[in-house]
């Protein structure tokens, strides 16, 4: 089976919910929250105790990425303060690969950082990005704005790629190709290029992360792409989609795609606060929607009403949803939810909608939505998680977690999780009325969103990753 075929095959078996892993970002192509495969998933345990703990791993001292599981392997992203190895010192990003039996360490990547500093590279925030894994290939942005194609066995099976990697010991990453978006596309990523690859048809899809400059009022290079495609086997650049000036802050988000018609649609969250829908094969546009109402204002600091996009677009029944945010660290405010018809073309501002909760009814968000049986589920960074009629946006129900939300619910075995940033896992039942289940203390901050892959929960706090299964 060739490349192309092993990518058809893994993202058709994604979309059916016929694989028992997890290989990316959102499990499928259209990032849905949800898998409707595991059975018997945990809703009791213990971290102290090690209660229904399979295993854990100890990571770096913050991890902001999920985990993603594929053929006997688990990935993640996070910094280097594990020290994984001990002749690589000081604040790196990493990708760190374990096995899915029991935890054992396998191989990393490792990324230096970059010399600008927190401007382009935030100290200590590691690797965000979440990889995907198709056959004996990963793929994964960089904290140094690399598009990276890596080995799945590490140096296990010797050097397959390029042969000039920084780091060549065992336990270290085989990288097949590598392209650098600052030296080559002049991008400047706001912080940190953190956007989690969509690898399909043979093409990576990933957003660049260009924003503004470090006081916030001018972006270096307004031309650099926000968009890019690349061919998954060799690294070439295969086109590329600019926002241009209209950028606000920074590109955080991630792509997603959608089937409409017969017709593959890529879908790119713009940091102007639009949401692009492109055709995957050429970059031309197919429709655009602007997710901020047309009095809204940006305003440094978090202050303004208008928001950007770090959300990752939904793709369900042929339409998106998507919420609208800022940097956490602006705090709450004015957010937006929409429901968008993706069988539009041109500018759908006006007509694509098909319903939108904002004001009082949902603020800011950087969560991406769970659609499964008719309910859609989300949580704002206030905390509140909304239970939501598909069709309608009507609320059935909703619930005060009492503390920031940076992650996404992930609904499978009939139960909706959560984390939060007190730490807490929040378990309900997936229903049109609330019930609610448990809330367990993982005992640090949960940053990201929970995996359920082969009959095991794998959950990430700021420095650990757990395997839990029901016992």
């Amino acid at each position: 089976m060739n490349f192309h075929q092993t990518t058809l095959l893994c993202a058709l078996l994604a979309i059916a919910g016929q694989s028992a892993d997890w290989p990316h970002w959102g499990g499928g192509s259209g990032r849905n929250m949800i898998n409707t495969v595991e059975k018997n998933l945990p809703d009791d345990w213990d971290v102290k105790s090690g209660k229904s703990v399979k295993w854990k791993v100890k990571l770096g001292s913050l991890t902001y990425g999920s985990a993603v599981v594929a053929d006997g392997r688990v990935y993640i992203g996070t910094n280097n303060e594990a020290h994984l190895d001990p002749n690589v010192k000081g604040d790196k990003g990493n990708i760190v690969v374990v096995a899915e039996k029991d935890g054992s360490f396998l191989w990393q990547a490792v990324h230096d950082k970059l010399s600008a500093g927190r401007v382009n590279d935030w100290p200590h925030q590691g690797i965000c990005s979440t990889p995907q894994v198709v056959g004996d290939r990963l793929w994964y942005l960089s904290n140094r704005c690399e598009a990276t194609c890596a080995d799945v066995n590490g140096f296990a099976d010797q050097n397959d790629g390029m042969t000039a990697e920084t780091y060549t010991a065992t336990g270290h990453a085989d990288v097949i190709w590598s392209y650098d978006m600052i030296e080559e596309l002049g991008v400047f990523p706001h912080n940190l290029a953190t956007s989690s690859p969509l690898v399909d048809d043979g093409i990576v899809f990933l957003i660049t992360g260009n924003g503004v400059d470090e006081g916030h009022l001018n972006i270096p290079v307004n031309s650099a792409p926000s968009f890019v495609a690349f061919d998954a086997k060799t690294g070439e650049l295969l086109w590329e989609f600019a926002v241009e000036e209209r950028i606000l802050h920074g590109q955080w988000s991630s792509p997603s795609m959608g089937i409409v018609d017969g017709q593959k649609q890529i879908y790119l969250p713009g940091g102007d606060g639009w949401l692009y829908a492109l055709s995957p094969k050429d970059g031309k546009l197919i429709w655009k929607f602007n997710c901020n109402p047309p009095d809204a204002v940006w305003e440094l600091g978090g202050y303004g009403t208008k928001n950007n996009l770090i959300a990752t677009p939904v793709f369900a029944d042929n339409v998106v949803y998507i919420g609208v945010g800022q940097d956490p660290e602006h705090g709450v405010g004015i957010g937006h939810l929409y429901a968008i018809n993706a069988k539009g073309s041109g500018d759908i501002t006006k007509t694509g909608a098909l319903w939108h909760r904002g004001n009082d009814e949902f603020g800011r968000t950087i969560s991406t939505a769970s659609v499964l049986d008719g309910l859609v589920y989300i949580a704002d960074i206030s905390g509140i998680l909304y239970c939501l009629d598909q069709k309608t946006g009507k609320a059935h129900w909703s619930h005060d977690l009492k503390s920031a939300v940076w992650g996404s619910t992930m609904v499978a075995d009939g139960k909706v999780y959560i984390g939060d940033e007190t730490g807490k896992i929040n378990i309900f039942a997936h229903a049109k009325t609330k019930q609610h289940i448990r809330t367990i203390d993982m005992r640090e901050t949960v940053y990201g969103t929970a995996t359920a892959a082969n009959g095991v929960l794998y959950i990430a706090t700021k420095t650990q990753l757990y395997a839990i299964a029901a016992e």
